[in-house]
Order: C-alpha cells, then structure tokens, then sequence
C-alpha cells in the first residue's frame, strides 16, 4: 500500500516583477515518467510599480507581495508539498529593500526565495520555452518580457549560443515612456521608445547579425496577453496549450488597436486582462522594434517559461 509518504510534490514559484507564478506537480517514482501538474496558478503583483524605476519596491506592492505568499503557502499546505523552490528576478535584484522582503517572506511563510542574477533567469527561461517549443536544429530568438527586465536568448534545442538579461522591462519602459494612465500613447513617444531600444540593445542586434535565428518565440505575460487577443478571449493559465502560433498580422492587428486605444478601450479588447492593458502597449513596441530589426516573420508564444525551466533542469538532475 502507498502512502502520502511516497509522493514527492513539489511547488514551484516565481516571483516576477509582475506577476507570481506557482506550480504545483506531482514528482515521477518512475525515472522518465513526466510530473504531473496539481495546480497552475498565477497573481498579478505589479511588485515593480510605483517604485522600481527608483530602486525600490514601494509600500503597496510590498504589502501584495506578502499577501499573495500568504495565499500561495495555503495552496502549498492544502496540495501536501514536499519540497518549494522558489526563485526571484528583476524587482528583487535591483531594489535597496529586495533583500528586506526576501526575509520577510521566510520570517511570515517559512519560503526560502533565491534571488537569481539576469544570466542564470536568461538560462531557466531557454529551459521551459524548450519543453513547449520544438525548436528544432535551427536558432531561434527566444524573448521573455518581464516587468523588471527583459531576457534575449539564441538557442536551437541543444545549445544556447547567446543569452542577455537587460533591465528595460514592461514596467520600466511603462514609467519612463507612457503618458498618463488613461492616455493614448503618441507617435512621438513610440519613436522615442524605438529610439531607446536602438541604444540599449545593441548588443541583441549584433547577436542577431551574427546567429540569424530564423523565429522569434515569446514566453509568459505579454506574449500569451497577444495569445488571447489574437483568439478573442482571455484564457486562464491553466488553459493554455504549451504553444501557440501567432500570425504576424495577428500581432499587427494587436499592435494597431492598442497603440490608438485609450485605456478604458484597451481594457475592454477581447483577451485582455486589465493590469496588463498598458504595459502590453510598451512591450509591443519593443517587439515590433525586435522584429523589425531581425526581420522575422514567424512568432510562437510559450506557455512555459522559468519555473518550467526548474523543473526541467531538477528532472534532469
């Protein structure tokens, strides 16, 4: 007879600038048996605004910081866990009281979380993107649109040929480059932004010479927000396959209606969630921008991104 012994279950999390993810599996007792997914949930923390662009994580997002572990440690407790891994990006790496949180979360949930550099992110995420990408012998631009940073990587599936964390991410550019809130976001700005982007990513466009990935594959948030817009409806994390095509007019068509949208209009596009209405804006500019300096024509979203890559990589430990 089994027992609640024999069972390995481990929690995933990862505690995004933006949104915190948690996935719950069920470890394999068979070497090469697939885990099996309990729950796959997900809490926009925007743990970034508000105070990222200054160097810290403001009283606001701190407090839903440690509401939403709270909630996540009950669905730990609830699922029976064994073992969390828990990993940080952007807010807390870059931020004066990012170390401060991390203690908090371990002094109020007893969650260990690891705060990761922008390389070792870059490597996870090229991890999960392979378990929901066939990717093939050729390089493919891998892209992960953070709300503190944004990771590019070259990759085919066995190797990684270059890989970069920079710190423009969704909520960063949304700070420095989008008028107010309920603004229409103008001609003049997206050219500043482009502008912008030409600078700081020199680099990915020296790569991009250099390897010639051939698609362009984005992982999470902004990427599955353009997903649900291209099917006309907003989809649970849950819902979602490992990858989805995403036509180039698709995102064109996207692209259009949210840059000449207000934000009222912009939440009310079908396949929208409303935290992301305008940092969806930001981050497809920064995408027709990759596009248009790659010259790429094929897009793929994937579902799995960096806790996916930790799983993949504890599996294969």
């Amino acid at each position: 007879m089994h027992t609640a012994h024999d069972h390995r279950r481990l929690a995933l999390i990862d505690l995004g600038t933006n949104t915190f993810h948690l996935l719950i599996v069920e470890m394999p007792t068979t070497p090469g048996d697939k885990p099996v997914p309990l729950l796959r949930t997900k809490a926009g923390v925007r743990l970034g605004e508000g105070g990222i662009s200054k160097g810290i994580i403001a009283p606001d997002a701190y407090a839903r910081a440690l509401h939403t572990l709270a909630g996540f440690k009950e669905e730990i407790e609830l699922h029976g866990v064994t073992e969390i891994r828990a990993t940080a990006t952007s807010a807390m790496r870059v931020t004066s009281n990012g170390p401060e949180l991390v203690r908090d979360i371990f002094e109020q949930t007893g969650i260990r979380v690891e705060v990761i550099p922008g390389s070792r992110e870059a490597e996870l995420i090229c991890a999960g993107i392979r378990q929901a990408v066939p990717l093939g012998q050729e390089p493919h631009l891998l892209m992960d649109i953070g709300g503190g940073s944004v990771e590019f990587i070259i990759a085919d599936e066995a190797t990684i040929f270059w890989k970069q964390s920079f710190e423009i991410g969704a909520q960063r550019l949304l700070d420095q480059f989008f008028p107010e809130p309920e603004g229409i976001m103008l001609a003049a700005t997206v050219a500043a932004e482009q502008q912008y982007l030409g600078t700081v990513l020199a680099p990915l466009m020296a790569a991009i010479e250099h390897y010639k990935p051939v698609s362009l594959v984005g992982a999470s948030g902004s990427f599955d927000s353009l997903a649900d817009m291209q099917l006309g409806e907003l989809r649970a994390e849950a819902q979602l396959p490992p990858h989805t095509e995403l036509r180039l007019a698709s995102f064109r068509e996207s692209y259009t209606s949210l840059l000449s949208s207000n934000h009222e209009q912009r939440v009310a596009l079908p396949g929208i969630l409303s935290m992301r209405a305008d940092m969806l804006v930001v981050a497809s500019v920064l995408i027709d921008f990759v596009l248009g300096i790659s010259g790429i024509k094929r897009i793929r979203t994937s579902a799995y991104a960096l806790k996916e890559g930790l799983l993949a990589e504890m599996l294969a430990a």
